[in-house]
């Protein structure tokens, strides 16, 4: 396939498409209800924001977290400045949805409340706020008793801005990086992934004019920023300057990315390069149809299928390696060793670090790879559940290349991935 059909197809997969329309109904439906407590008015929509990605236009399909601001009658701040205040705007805004959802998990959540509706798996975080006249919004903190100003105006200016700069580039790349993020389990919020590419495009006007031929270059170099920035602990957010904490290092998994950019591009033309893209940005790449030189069953199964994906937390899986008569040892060792991984050894594949809050479900997929398990009829690939909780149990059986992926599952929402390279070298004895 040409380098263009590659991202043509890739980004119109990536659209939120017919969730639009579901988001939209739940977003009404909230307005109305606090619309007929604060401001007595029957049915109207008006008086909200929509903020985050879904707001900024570079929310894609799967998308679970939708942001949104409620605007507070002007003349009821009086009434909510004291310490109690934010605590009591929030517990009414819970009351009154609680009233209009009385089957819904809803939640004051130190500055919004919190719908988690399961029909649809949506999670709204509805924020109560003052605007004032600069375009900037007081919202309430439990935390610190007190109101904090907050500018998503700012931060939709400014998308909307690089985004008509760079011939609507800015909002490709940041759903490309989404795509990356959620198919890899990097852990990298909304707004740092847009204030990233933001900086990117400040940094070149290289790709301000270019349609999807280019995006492969593009997207090359994006990595390659990401993966030479320095540490950080927080960035400022375009538009707002306000503070983006960095949850977790993106530089290893961005280097990763960037090579196997490089591996595509030098493949390009052939199969092998959307496969190679495919490991970049997930299942919305089309792959070539091949034939291959002999009959085998194809069973991979993809969690993208199963749940919907949206990576907010960390996930790593180790697996130790035991044969009797030797001493157990542990896979990610070997592999920085180079320690060959023999056939006819036991592997327990185990989560030694989870950020995700209990409870949640753990699934798995072993994919064998290569010319042997096409041979053997036995790629496997199937979304399969623990062997005893948080562990799943193998044994090394033939030669290739195979993997292990871990999945975290909460609220049926893919929230946490991590994946482990089983790389056997020979065939048992």
């Amino acid at each position: 396939m040409k380098v263009s059909e590659i991202f043509d197809t890739l980004l119109e997969k990536l659209k939120v498409g017919d969730a639009s329309t579901t988001i939209a109904a739940r977003r009404d439906e909230i307005t109305k209800a606090l619309n007929k407590d604060f401001r007595s008015v029957e049915g109207s929509t008006a008086n909200r924001l929509m903020v985050g990605s879904y707001g900024r236009h570079t929310a894609i399909r799967g998308v679970s977290d939708l942001d949104m601001i409620y605007i507070l009658p002007a003349n009821l701040r009086s009434s909510y400045d004291s310490e109690t205040g934010p605590r009591r705007i929030l517990n009414r805004v819970r009351d009154d949805l609680k009233a209009r959802y009385p089957n819904t998990d809803i939640q004051v959540d130190q500055c919004v409340v919190r719908l988690q509706f399961t029909s649809n798996k949506f999670k709204f975080e509805v924020q109560p706020a003052f605007e004032n006249a600069d375009g900037t919004f007081d919202y309430p903190d439990t935390k610190s008793e007190s109101w904090k100003v907050t500018k998503p105006r700012h931060e939709i200016t400014a998308t909307k801005d690089c985004n008509d700069r760079t011939s609507k580039n800015m909002r490709h790349l940041a759903r490309m990086a989404r795509a990356w993020k959620d198919t890899n389990g990097v852990v990298m919020g909304g707004l740092l992934i847009d204030t990233l590419v933001h900086r990117f495009f400040s940094t070149t006007t290289e790709y301000d004019d270019k349609g999807s031929l280019w995006f492969d270059f593009m997207v090359r170099d994006f990595f390659k920023f990401l993966a030479e920035e320095p540490d950080k602990d927080y960035y400022l957010a375009l538009g707002s300057n306000q503070r983006v904490t960095v949850k977790k290092r993106f530089q290893p998994k961005a280097k990763k990315a960037y090579n196997r950019c490089l591996e595509a591009i030098a493949d390009e033309g052939k199969a092998s390069a959307n496969k190679k893209w495919r490991e970049v940005f997930g299942t919305a790449v089309p792959l070539e149809t091949t034939k291959s030189a002999r009959s085998f069953s194809d069973t991979e199964e993809f969690i993208e299928n199963l749940f919907p994906v949206d990576i907010g937390h960390s996930v790593t899986i180790d697996c130790e390696v035991t044969q009797n008569g030797w001493r157990p040892t542990l896979l990610r060792m070997m592999l920085r060793d180079r320690t060959p991984l023999l056939a006819n050894k036991g592997l327990d594949f185990t989560i030694i670090e989870c950020s995700v809050p209990e409870p949640y479900d753990v699934k798995w997929k072993v994919l064998n790879r290569g010319d042997e398990a096409e041979r053997r009829n036995n790629i496997r690939g199937q979304i399969i559940s623990s062997s005893r909780p948080g562990v799943r149990h193998e044994r090394t059986s033939f030669r290739g290349e195979h993997v292990v992926e871990c999945y975290i599952v909460k609220d049926g929402i893919v929230v946490a991935r991590d994946v482990i390279d089983v790389p056997i070298s020979t065939n048992a004895a």
